[in-house]
């Protein structure tokens, strides 16, 4: 019987050997050789021992691993918007190349992680966007990130291509027919987060998030507003939500249900519109292909068709515009009130929108004051 080397042990279901070891002036190496072959985890584990060896003696760079600079990633940006979505891409990232020393991680490293998402049945923007992290991490390490003698985590940060599956969903814009059926099948408290969300293009976490604090009386006006703070919008920038008569009128139904927040169930904030309850509503109206970022789709497209401007549906739908909500004057704010009322369900002067879908292509055109024209994609 062979005698067992001495640093190795093999763990797991697949017998991955792992090291696990201490060493004199460096401490406890403890990494997955990332193989169930002893003879390849020994060569690895000489390769590590030397490596250490002459980072200790001679001073060579640290060898340090993806997980160690996702580590470090995360906890420098505990501030950002995203870091939550961060942390759950590096968390399934980290099963394929956490222990792979930064030199290693690269696009070939990298297919075994974007294979498996894709039998996931995983969209390529989801997967691109887990991508996105890793390059920034990788460019951090190389051009940030510094050891005690000024020398980068990494020399040079590899290209790391996006996938292209051409699987983007289309977007779903709603006709007024389609949202009284969708809408009548949502429960009460959902009903009226949709039907908020569907006159004011706010984003789903927007409607789930917000609070009465960031409600804001205009009495020259008798309106109201809700600026909701930059370091919880997408886009970096303070989201200013102006109400139509519709979403005013949901508003004032919510009034006294809670001190903290706008929309609630049973007393408790709710944590997102896109449940169970709403994808029973979508498949018993009937609208399989509408998702809950549709309603802002749906917004945004009835007020090009009402005739409203670019730049004016740019500020409504919380586009990036490098303008402060906060600075706007009352003249402008009842524009934007003016624009969003047009398309309120309530006002009858609002143009008609009919959508017509091809089966095979699923192209969208509308139909608008008796000219027919095709939609584009984007907003």
């Amino acid at each position: 019987m062979s005698k067992r080397t001495p640093g190795l042990q093999k763990r797991g279901k697949n017998g991955i050997w792992y090291i696990d070891k201490r060493i004199k002036g460096y401490g406890r190496l403890y990494e997955s050789t990332g193989t169930s072959e002893l003879e390849e985890a020994e060569r690895y584990l000489t390769h590590r021992l030397q490596e250490l060896r002459e980072q200790i003696q001679f001073g060579a760079r640290a060898q340090r691993t993806f997980r160690q600079a996702a580590t470090k990633y995360l906890e420098e940006n505990l501030h950002k918007r995203s870091i939550d979505r961060d942390a759950q891409s590096l968390k399934i990232i980290d099963k394929f190349i956490g222990v792979k020393p930064l030199n290693l991680v690269h696009q070939e490293t990298l297919k075994e992680f974007i294979s498996f998402r894709q039998k996931q049945g995983v969209k390529s923007g989801t997967v691109n966007r887990d991508l996105a992290v890793v390059r920034r991490i990788l460019n951090l390490a190389a051009r940030l990130w510094c050891d005690d003698k000024g020398r980068p985590w990494l020399d040079t940060p590899p290209l790391i291509q996006f996938v292209k599956w051409n699987d983007a969903r289309k977007a779903y814009p709603m006709g007024w027919d389609e949202q009284e059926r969708l809408f009548s099948e949502l429960p009460d408290h959902l009903r009226e987060m949709a039907l908020f969300k569907v006159n004011t293009g706010a984003r789903e976490q927007e409607v789930c998030s917000l609070l009465w604090e960031w409600e804001f009386d205009l009495p020259e006006l008798g309106k109201c507003v809700f600026v909701i703070p930059e370091d919880l919008v997408k886009n970096g920038e303070d989201r200013l939500i102006v109400l139509n008569s519709c979403a005013r009128s949901v508003i004032d139904r919510q009034r006294g249900k809670n001190s903290e927040y706008v929309f609630t169930f049973n007393g408790h904030p709710v944590d997102r519109i896109n449940t169970k309850a709403w994808r029973r509503a979508r498949e018993v109206s009937d609208l399989p292909l509408v998702r809950v970022h549709d309603l802002k789709h749906t917004f945004g497209r009835r007020l090009r068709a009402a005739g409203v401007g670019l730049e004016t549906r740019k500020v409504l739908l919380g586009h990036k515009n490098n303008q402060i909500t906060t600075h706007y004057s009352a003249v402008e704010i009842s524009e934007l009130v003016d624009a969003v009322e047009k398309v309120s369900v309530k006002n009858t002067s609002t143009p008609t929108l009919t959508l017509l879908r091809s089966q095979n292509s699923r192209k969208i055109h509308a139909i608008g004051r008796g000219t027919r024209r095709k939609l584009s994609t984007a907003l």
